[in-house]
């Protein structure tokens, strides 16, 4: 099969563009970076074979075209710079089109590095978890502050309602995904933010079908930090050792922080109160009691590494408390989608067994009188691989009860090398937890319209859309209920 072979020379932004051409313009952060790019004046125009809400109506709302398939014809027009995202393949019409006609192209990195981080202060966020509550928050509190940030985001700000915000100020808030960039270039996104300031909330394995194991990632992570300019500042999660192994690679300030007593910021008095969280940052002998309005201690500890930067960039106490206390959320994270009958519909985004863990841990401690009900759908590449198997057996433990849907299976990966949903219902229920597994969403929503009963909190737990079993739920919860 002919795969395109492009041209490094044109791997570039052109000193003259008025036309930029988006591949898999449809992705949440492509969209995104078509509607910033639109907003500072170019035409824009993309392709995608996805092309469906609610991203399909974000770009209509904005007048952008979106052609449908990635055909040779889409660069007819012949624009002045095309952006590729990961999604396309070397085999695409429209990249082996990209290759023949000489057009020059660059990654979605390294497009949002050229037009948005090049005269700004960029603050990126990276992590295995975490990443994007913990960019929202940074964001938010910024604004708070009055920095006027910009920002893109993989999630719904809700205190901006957007993913992203081109801003008037100093800084600009990525969060740093690890993810491979593009076809023709393998390595993390996050290698083209230009960090001056970085967050870097966690790392373990993750994204079976791009690193090989703990090593590899860790060497991206390696040269992430090794970006980090001598004036610039880290502010790593202490209580994780391969954070702070990997932190002892920035040439710049490093700043720790979590619950252990060694670190610069250590959190104490931690205190669930229903959906919020109380606790004290304790720093060079002095603390100061914060307030969260999100549950957990992985979300206090998102918080803290907030309120460090900030710190570290000269903003005040008071500040960062109010901002931090102020905190809308982001959609898709531990966000109430409805109640019927006084059960609880509540919808987030955890899928690595570590999410999953905290929180499940997290909504157990916010509502310790109510049983918990938590629904799982295995969805990622790496969720649906046997490498996580041992691992989401012991990450349900706070639930009353849990319902999981049946993967559906990875094309080219063998059976045996596969996650396995029975199985890991087989062990939660050696564990003493009543567990099920499930064909499909419509057997998950009938079961719960007859098991579940006033006072249960459902958490569902999907990195996609989960057949939308959100709304479904809730209708059937009011026809059941009358």
């Amino acid at each position: 099969m002919k795969e395109a072979r492009l041209d490094p020379a044109l791997n570039h932004v052109p000193d003259h563009v008025e036309h930029i051409h988006i591949m898999g313009i449809c992705g949440t952060g492509m969209a995104a970076l078509a509607g910033m790019l639109q907003e500072r004046g170019f035409r824009v125009t993309g392709s995608d074979q996805n092309v469906y809400p609610p991203m399909s109506d974000f770009l209509a709302a904005r007048a952008i075209p979106v052609m449908e398939g990635y055909g040779r014809e889409n660069l007819e027009v012949r624009p002045d710079l095309v952006v590729v995202g990961n999604v396309i393949r070397a085999v695409f019409e429209e990249a082996l089109a990209l290759a023949e006609l000489g057009i020059p192209y660059v990654s979605m990195p390294q497009a949002l590095g050229h037009f948005f981080l090049g005269h700004a202060t960029p603050l990126v966020v990276a992590g295995t978890h975490g990443k994007t509550t913990t960019s929202s928050l940074l964001a938010t509190t910024l604004f708070r502050a009055g920095a006027a940030p910009g920002f893109m985001i993989g999630g719904i700000v809700e205190a901006f309602g957007s993913n992203y915000h081109l801003g008037e100020g100093e800084y600009f808030v990525v969060e740093g995904d690890e993810y491979d960039t593009a076809f023709f270039d393998k390595g993390s996104k996050f290698l083209h933010y230009r960090p001056r300031g970085a967050i870097l909330t966690s790392i373990e394995f993750d994204h079976a079908d791009i690193f090989a194991d703990l090593a590899a990632i860790k060497s991206s992570f390696v040269r992430f930090v090794s970006l980090i300019p001598e004036d610039g500042v880290l502010v790593a999660h202490g209580d994780d050792p391969v954070v702070l192994e990997i932190a002892g690679q920035c040439r710049g300030t490093v700043l720790t922080y979590g619950f252990g007593p060694d670190n610069d910021w250590q959190v104490e008095r931690f205190r669930a109160d229903g959906l919020s969280s109380h606790f004290r940052l304790a720093r060079q002998g002095q603390g100061t009691d914060y307030v969260l309005p999100m549950p957990g201690r992985h979300n206090v500890l998102n918080a803290t590494a907030v309120a460090a930067l900030m710190d570290h960039l000269g903003f005040g106490t008071q500040e960062i408390r109010s901002g931090l206390a102020s905190f809308e959320g982001v959609r898709r994270r531990q966000q109430i989608r409805g109640e019927v009958d006084g059960i609880t519909v509540l919808d987030d985004f955890a899928h690595h067994p570590t999410a999953v863990r905290e929180t499940v841990d997290a909504l157990a401690r916010a509502w310790p009188d109510r049983r918990l009900v938590v629904v799982f759908e295995p969805r990622t590449n790496s969720s649906r691989r046997s490498v996580f198997q041992e691992a989401y057996a012991t990450s349900f433990t706070p639930a009353d009860l849990v319902f999981v849907r049946e993967h559906i299976p990875l094309q080219g990966v063998p059976v045996d090398e596969q996650f396995s949903s029975a199985r890991l219902v087989q062990d939660l229920c050696r564990q003493g937890l009543r567990a099920r597994c499930f064909p499909d969403t419509g057997a998950i929503i009938e079961a719960l319209v007859r098991d579940c009963r006033s006072g249960d909190v459902v958490a569902i737990l999907s990195n996609g859309g989960f057949d939308g079993i959100h709304q479904r739920l809730l209708r059937a919860l009011r026809e059941d209920r009358g």
